[in-house]
């Protein structure tokens, strides 16, 4: 069996989605999820589907090797940026090799990088006026949102669209791409 173990910073609607998608497999599981935000919905919502979740600080990701022991120690498979908002460390990349990927609400590499994240990148292709949008699942590397990309889903984006309808039009991408694309990569 497959292992994934999930990072999550906010609500945690893409690690359900994993987390139930791979319920019932016989080929992976979601083992764990980390966090590093202890009070973010994702910690209840893995309660409630009794999946194992922690929470750490930046010390205990930047400066001590404590997350990297805790992903030693689980074995993943593939590890999944899912709503994740804080730099993946090198020492993380480099212990677990083409094995962490992450999902972006734009079609990098357009409104990618530090600051480029949820409600921000929706106002950013409002105010830019494009006509298209979409979701990125790619490979993390040293850089944000600049690893290889291994999925792009588009949706149109019109004149009358806001940043609230954008994002709910880049939830339902990911609700439908984000687990099958998983599923193909744990192979």
């Amino acid at each position: 069996m497959k292992r994934i173990v999930i990072f999550a910073s906010g609500s945690g609607s893409n690690a359900e989605n994993l987390i139930k998608f791979f319920q019932d497999s016989k080929k992976a599981s979601v083992t764990q999820v980390l966090t590093n935000n202890p009070t973010a919905k994702v910690i209840d919502r893995c309660n409630t589907l009794g999946v194992s979740c922690l929470s750490f600080n930046r010390t205990a990701l930047i400066k001590t090797d404590d997350v990297l022991n805790i992903l030693k120690a689980s074995h993943p498979d593939l590890i999944v940026l899912a709503g994740f908002l804080w730099k993946f460390p090198d020492k993380i990349l480099e212990a677990f090799p083409d094995r962490v990927i992450n999902i972006h609400p734009a079609l990098l590499p357009k409104f990618g990088g530090k600051g480029m994240y949820g409600m921000h990148v929706h106002e950013s292709v409002v105010a830019n006026k494009e006509t298209k949008t979409g979701i990125t699942i790619h490979y993390v590397n040293e850089n944000y949102d600049e690893g290889a990309i291994i999925f792009q889903a588009s949706c149109p984006v019109s004149s009358k669209d806001t940043p609230k309808s954008v994002a709910n039009k880049i939830h339902k991408l990911e609700m439908e791409h984000f687990p099958k694309i998983v599923a193909e990569l744990i192979k």
